[in-house]
């Protein structure tokens, strides 16, 4: 079980193969255990039921003509391995990376059709990655001038976030 705020059910599943996926019979059998964590279902579901849940949770990446928001969420945000073994942490990470990139998404949106932006071609949306490399990822400078330090951007970035903060004062 997981902690007290964030309880988890696990399920176990033990498969034993004879064939191998070309159809050799294997001399000693093959074990592999399957385990499925999640939060606490409803009695009505059966251990059986849960695993058939789990089964294709992945395939939902692979069909599609855009990325979907799981495949951009765990590439984009380099969460593919989550940093801990712990529910806490990684609840708390995940939460985190959910707030930046509705952030970074935002921020595609609100400066996709902006006459400063960046932009290699039109486009109804930006990936986050696109968003992180044409607008995050710039190459400023610290100036100091007058007995102050100023982060010098160069003017037709700076064009674009001034826009975009502009746009989210007024909502």
């Amino acid at each position: 079980m997981g902690s007290s705020s964030n309880p988890a059910q696990r399920v176990y599943r033990l498969t034993e193969r004879t064939i191998d996926k070309r159809g050799v019979d294997l001399r000693l059998p093959e074990y592999v255990p399957e385990r499925q964590t999640t939060t606490p279902l409803p009695a009505k579901f059966s251990p059986a039921e849960i695993i058939a849940l789990y089964r294709d949770h992945a395939t939902h990446e692979q069909f599609g003509k855009t990325p979907s928001q799981h495949s951009s969420f765990k590439t984009d945000m380099d969460l593919e391995r989550l940093p801990s073994g712990k529910f806490d942490v990684n609840y708390l990470v995940c939460q985190l990376a959910a707030l930046a990139m509705n952030l970074l998404r935002m921020i595609g949106q609100n400066t996709l059709n902006e006459p400063d932006s960046p932009v290699r071609h039109s486009a109804k949306r930006r990936r986050i990655r696109t968003v992180m490399h044409e607008m995050m990822f710039k190459t400023a400078r610290v100036i100091k001038h007058a007995g102050r330090r100023i982060l010098g951007l160069g003017k037709s970035d700076f064009a674009v976030f001034e826009h975009h903060y502009g746009q989210l004062k007024t909502a």
